[in-house]
């Protein structure tokens, strides 16, 4: 079989891929973390509940925002290795819709998360009411969600042109809906391209924007008299991280699932490998960075959060973090070896996805709770949202073509010469 028809055949199963085992994984998923989350609610420690779908609507939410602003920065630095990999990214924006629905549901339960409504913070002002906050939040999380998905849609429209015709029922019109007048011509690629590199770096800084106010509103805010300006950054940095960590997982199980061998091969392994490698050492800097202001400035109201968290009965759960997002991926990842070899790359990326929900865990739970609980009802919830999380992906998986031809075309075109 030649090269070209290999190819082909590629697209194809890329095309039609089986997300059977996702939506199945899912279903059972996040039936079962619903089903716990509500027990918990309706126990005697609902708070307990609340708590841990705080952490896991920060962490899916932004995973979910920065597999798609991975995308984003590939069309703006015009990168070209990627083009194989891409659409696992952008599968994350079908988690967006869900985010949102997430988001209103969490409120429900905002009298057990957020001290400043019981107990106001004159120093914040008017910016902490329950009503402003939820607006804010809201509206930030549409923008968003409105940009991504112009975004995906605008990618997504050079390839569903030559599938639309093989199509059938509702995938068709969907197929043909996002088509619209575009007939694959070089004038109007271009006039596509255009589009997407206009959407590109304006959804970069709604990211950065969107996702720091979420970590002011819904994180920082739990301490009541502690802030830091640098919060924002630092979380939705280590989003991006664990978008790139995800993506990383995915690439490894679609490579197999669809036989991709042949367009998935070592650069993107390595590529990715360098790029998860460089986040974890930016997550250490902007970690050190934190810390040190915080340690030096000795101020009353800055200390005792840090403090907290470095002592006493979080510090087991502090070293972890530190274990598992840094220390372990970094000495992994250094080596080429472990980032183009897929078992060693898929353990080191699944390590540190693990360690920076614990990091969300920590950054959280300890202005709430004096102790570390870890037991069936946190990790029902958490194991209900990866649900929800795959059945998301797994829709737009069988819905969406899961290998872009033009994009792969021009990573293999470069690895040729």
């Amino acid at each position: 079989m030649s090269a070209m028809t290999s190819h082909e055949d590629a697209y194809r199963r890329g095309a039609t891929a089986s997300a059977g085992g996702l939506l199945a994984l899912g279903a059972v998923l996040a039936v079962v973390g619903i089903g716990l989350f509500v027990l918990q609610v309706m126990g005697a420690d609902p708070g307990r509940a609340w708590r841990m779908f705080l952490v896991n609507f920060m962490f899916f939410t932004g995973l979910a925002t920065g597999a798609v602003i991975f995308a984003a920065t590939q069309k703006i630095t015009n990168a070209v290795w990627s083009g194989p990999v891409i659409r696992f990214a952008e599968a994350g924006v079908a988690f967006l819709p869900v985010a949102l629905v997430l988001f209103v549901v969490m409120w429900i339960g905002r009298e057990y998360l957020f001290p400043w409504i019981a107990h106001p913070t004159p120093v914040r002002g008017q910016w902490l009411t329950a009503s402003w906050v939820f607006w804010r939040d809201l509206a930030s999380l549409v923008i968003v969600m409105v940009v991504a998905i112009a975004f995906v849609w605008n990618e997504l429209k050079p390839d569903v042109v030559a599938l639309k015709e093989h199509a059938t029922g509702w995938r068709r019109g969907l197929y043909e809906r996002i088509a619209g007048d575009f007939d694959g011509s070089a004038e109007q690629l271009a006039i596509v391209e255009r589009r997407i590199h206009r959407l590109a770096p304006l959804l970069c800084v709604l990211y950065a924007y969107v996702l720091s106010i979420l970590a002011f509103d819904l994180m920082m805010s739990l301490a009541p008299y502690w802030y830091s300006n640098l919060y924002g950054a630092y979380y939705f940095m280590g989003a991006f991280l664990t978008g790139l960590t995800m993506l990383a997982l995915m690439m490894v199980y679609w490579r197999r699932r669809l036989g991709l061998g042949g367009l998935i091969g070592t650069q993107q392994f390595h590529d990715l490998g360098k790029l998860i490698f460089g986040f974890t050492v930016f997550w250490a800097y902007l970690t050190y960075s934190h810390v040190l202001v915080i340690w030096y400035g000795n101020l009353p109201e800055e200390t005792p959060w840090l403090f907290f968290r470095m002592f006493g009965e979080w510090q087991p759960v502090a070293i972890l973090v530190v274990l598992m997002v840094f220390a372990i991926p970094f000495w992994g990842l250094i080596w080429v070896k472990a980032k183009i070899t897929p078992a060693t790359f898929t353990l080191f990326a699944l390590i540190s996805f693990a360690g920076m929900w614990l990091e969300r865990y920590l950054q959280i739970q300890p202005s709430l709770v004096e102790a570390p609980h870890l037991g069936l009802p946190e990790l029902g919830i958490s194991l209900g949202f990866v649900g929800l999380f795959l059945l998301a992906y797994g829709l737009f998986a069988r819905t969406f073509p899961m290998v872009s031809p033009r994009l792969a075309e021009k990573a293999l075109g470069l690895a040729h010469h």
